[in-house]
C-alpha cells in the first residue's frame, strides 16, 4: 500500500488542490441529443497558446514542452526524439492512444511517439493519469496521451517556411466530406498530407530531414463513425551526446509506418463503445560516430499488431460500466538485443462500474470501483484496484466546482533494450532479472469553472515499485545501465485559464518532490528517473490587437533537480514566440514569424546531452 503519513496528508491536501486530466477544457462540451442516439461535441482550447512548431511540422508530441501537464525531455528537438513524462514519471511510463488502442513500440518507450499522423486529423491531447489512465492506458503506469480521431472536413491548407539554419519547410493538407444520396445523414470523408523539413540543425551536428505521408477514408452515419487510416514517415538526425555522454556526434534513421481501422458507435442513452486494430512496423538504425560508423551501429526492426475495444455502457441513468481491453503482440529483429526473449503477447483487460447520486440543488456524487487485470505471455500477472469519488455542483449561471479523490494501481513490463541485451557490455546494459513494474497513486483535486477563467488543481502521492531507471556509473564503460527503482513522488499541480475579450492567459505550477532506492550501489547519475523540475512555471497569452494580427507567447521556467551528468545550469527558461498577419486583401492568407528557444537557452533536458539552440523561421500558409 502506499507509503505515506496519513497524518500529515490532510494539511496537505487542504493546502492545494486538481485535476488536469481536463485542465485545457475551459469550454468543457455541449451534447446534441438526437432521436436515436446521442452525438458529443467536445469544444477545447489548448494548454499551450502555440499550436505549430517553429523548426518543422507539427507531430503528436509538438508544443508539449509548454504543456503543463507534461515534461518534454527532447533531444534535437521535439520532434526528432522526445521523451515525453507525466507527473515524474519517465517515458517508459508514458503510452499514446489514438481511439481506443496505445500505439506502442516493444523496443523503447523512446519511439512510443513516431506516430505518422497528420494533427488536422486528431483531436487535441488529453492526459489520462490516475483512474483515467489505469482504465485507459496500457503498459503505461503513469500517464497516457490521448486523442481522437476527428471528423474530415472540407477544408484544406498548404504551407511553405524558411529559417535560419538552412531550414526549410513545405507542407499540405486538404480534406473533403460528401454526403451520400439525397439524405445527409451518412457523408464519406477523404484527407490527406503530405510534409518535409530540413535543416542543419540549431548546433553543430544537429541536422534532420523528416517526410511523413499520411491519408485517411471516413464514413460517419448518424450514430458512427469509421476510419481508415495509413501513414508513414521517415526521419534522419544527428546530435552530439544524444544517448552517451561519450562526445560522440551520433545519429539515427527512423523509418514508421502505421495502419489503423477504427470504429466508434453511440447507442442508447449516453452510450457508445470503440474498437481499433493497428499494425505498426518502425525501423531504428542508430549510428555512435557519424565520422566512423562502423565503432558501433546497431538495427532494430519492430512489428506490432493489436486489437482493441473500449466503451461506457448506461444501464440507466445513475449507474453505468466503464470497460477497455486491449490484446497486442510483438516482435523485434535487432542487431544488439538477441540475447532473450524477441517477441511477447499483452494483455490488458479493465471494468470500471460508475453510480451517480443526484443531491439537492444541482449537486451530484459519482462513485467508480473496480479494477484492472494486466497479463503477458513471458511475465506475471497482476490485479489492479481502481476507483475514486466525485461531488460537482452546477450553479444557475452554468458555473461549476468539481471535487475528487481517487486511487489507483497500474503495472507495466520493462521495454526489450532493458531485458534484451547484454548484461556485462555494450553501450547500453541491459538487466534480465527486471520484472514487472508497479504504481500506486492517491490524489485529491478540486476544479473551479466560470464563464471566463478556470482553476484545476491537484495534489498527488505516488509510489513506484521496481521501476526501470537508466542509470551512469563514472567507474562503468556503458553508456547506461538499466536498474531497478522504488521511488515515492509527491506532486502538486496548478492550472488557471483566463479569457479576456482580446486575450487568453494560460499560467501553470508544478512541484515535485522524490525520495528513491535503487538496489545497485555503484549508481553516481540517472538519466530519466532522478531527472525532473523541483519546482516548473509556464505562461501562455494569446493576444489580438488588430483583426489582422496574433501574437502567440508561451514561455516554461523550471527549477531541475541537480545532476552529476548536468553541465551548466540546473535552471532554464524558454520562450516559444509566434506573430501571425492575415492581410484582409488576401482571404485565407497567413504570414507567420515564429521564434523558439528565444534566449538561446543552453540547459540540458537530459543530463550530458546538449541543449537545442535558437531556431528562427518566417512561413506563409494558405487555407481553404
Amino acid at each position: 500500500m502506499i507509503r505515506v503519513l496519513y497524518s500529515a496528508l490532510p494539511t496537505l491536501l487542504l493546502s492545494i488542490s486538481p485535476s488536469l486530466l481536463a485542465a485545457d477544457e475551459s469550454h468543457q462540451q455541449t451534447t446534441k441529443i438526437a432521436t436515436n442516439a446521442i452525438e458529443k461535441i467536445t469544444v477545447k482550447s489548448s494548454t499551450t497558446a502555440n499550436t505549430k512548431p517553429v523548426g518543422t511540422f507539427d507531430s503528436p508530441v509538438s508544443n508539449l514542452e509548454y504543456d503543463p501537464r507534461v515534461d518534454l525531455q527532447s533531444r534535437n528537438m521535439a520532434e526528432a526524439q522526445a521523451d515525453v513524462t507525466i507527473r515524474g514519471g519517465i517515458f517508459e511510463s508514458t503510452g499514446f492512444r489514438v481511439g481506443s488502442a496505445t500505439l506502442f513500440d516493444p523496443q523503447t518507450g523512446h519511439y512510443s511517439a513516431e506516430i505518422p499522423i497528420a494533427q488536422e486529423m486528431l483531436s487535441s491531447a488529453d492526459v489520462l493519469t490516475g483512474v483515467d489512465n489505469a482504465l485507459m492506458g496500457v503498459n503505461s503506469s503513469v500517464g497516457t496521451v490521448s486523442r481522437d480521431w476527428k471528423e474530415i472536413k472540407t477544408a484544406g491548407n498548404a504551407a511553405i517556411g524558411a529559417g535560419n539554419n538552412n531550414f526549410n519547410l513545405q507542407r499540405i493538407y486538404s480534406g473533403v466530406s460528401v454526403a451520400l444520396g439525397d439524405a445527409s445523414d451518412w457523408t464519406l470523408g477523404l484527407e490527406g498530407e503530405y510534409s518535409r523539413s530540413e535543416s542543419d540543425g540549431t548546433i553543430e551536428n544537429g541536422d534532420h530531414d523528416f517526410e511523413r505521408v499520411s491519408g485517411r477514408i471516413q464514413l460517419v452515419g448518424p450514430s458512427s463513425q469509421t476510419d481508415l487510416f495509413y501513414g508513414s514517415q521517415e526521419k534522419f538526425f544527428g546530435w552530439p551526446n544524444m544517448y552517451t555522454p561519450f562526445n560522440f556526434n551520433e545519429t539515427e534513421d527512423l523509418e514508421t509506418k502505421l495502419f489503423i481501422l477504427n470504429h466508434k458507435q453511440y447507442y442508447g442513452q449516453d452510450s457508445t463503445f470503440e474498437v481499433s486494430t493497428y499494425y505498426r512496423r518502425h525501423n531504428d538504425d542508430y549510428v555512435l560516430s557519424r565520422e566512423n560508423p562502423s565503432m558501433f551501429q546497431a538495427f532494430h526492426e519492430t512489428e506490432v499488431k493489436s486489437i482493441a475495444l473500449s466503451g461506457r455502457h448506461a444501464q440507466t441513468a445513475a449507474f453505468a460500466v466503464n470497460y477497455s481491453s486491449q490484446f497486442i503482440t510483438d516482435e523485434i529483429t535487432s542487431t544488439t538485443l538477441e540475447n532473450n526473449f524477441t517477441s511477447r503477447n499483452y494483455y490488458k483487460l479493465s471494468v470500471l462500474p460508475e453510480y451517480q447520486m443526484a443531491l439537492q440543488n444541482e449537486q451530484q456524487l459519482t462513485f467508480r470501483l473496480g479494477a484492472a487485470f494486466d497479463d503477458t505471455n513471458r511475465d506475471h500477472s497482476q490485479v489492479s484496484l481502481i476507483g475514486d469519488i466525485t461531488w460537482n455542483k452546477i450553479n444557475t449561471d452554468n458555473s461549476s466546482q468539481t471535487f475528487y479523490l481517487s486511487y489507483a494501481q497500474a503495472s507495466q513490463v520493462p521495454g526489450y533494450t532493458a531485458i534484451g541485451g547484454s548484461e556485462t557490455g555494450g553501450l547500453f546494459r541491459s538487466n534480465y532479472d527486471l520484472g514487472r513494474e508497479s504504481t500506486e497513486n492517491i490524489e485529491l483535486g478540486f476544479t473551479l469553472d466560470r464563464a471566463s477563467w478556470r482553476l484545476d488543481s491537484a495534489i498527488f502521492y505516488r509510489q513506484d515499485d521496481d521501476l526501470t531507471d537508466w542509470t551512469y556509473s563514472f567507474d562503468s564503460t556503458s553508456a547506461r545501465s538499466a536498474n531497478a527503482v522504488d521511488i515515492d513522488t509527491l506532486g502538486v499541480e496548478l492550472l488557471a485559464v483566463k479569457h479576456f475579450d482580446n486575450l487568453d492567459i494560460i499560467t501553470s505550477y508544478t512541484f515535485l518532490e522524490k525520495s528513491e532506492e535503487y538496489g545497485a550501489a555503484d549508481i553516481d547519475a540517472s538519466f530519466y528517473a532522478l531527472n525532473y523540475p523541483d519546482h516548473r512555471v509556464t505562461l501562455g497569452l494569446i493576444w489580438r490587437p488588430f483583426d489582422i494580427v496574433e501574437v502567440r507567447v508561451d514561455n516554461e521556467w523550471r527549477k531541475q533537480e541537480e545532476n552529476a551528468l548536468r553541465n551548466g545550469d540546473d535552471d532554464a527558461l524558454f520562450t516559444h514566440l509566434t506573430l501571425k498577419i492575415s492581410p484582409s486583401q488576401f482571404d485565407g492568407l497567413d504570414i507567420m514569424l515564429a521564434a523558439d528557444n528565444l534566449w538561446d537557452e543552453a540547459f540540458e533536458e537530459i543530463p550530458g546531452t546538449p541543449g537545442r539552440g535558437e531556431q528562427y523561421t518566417i512561413s506563409a500558409s494558405y487555407h481553404w
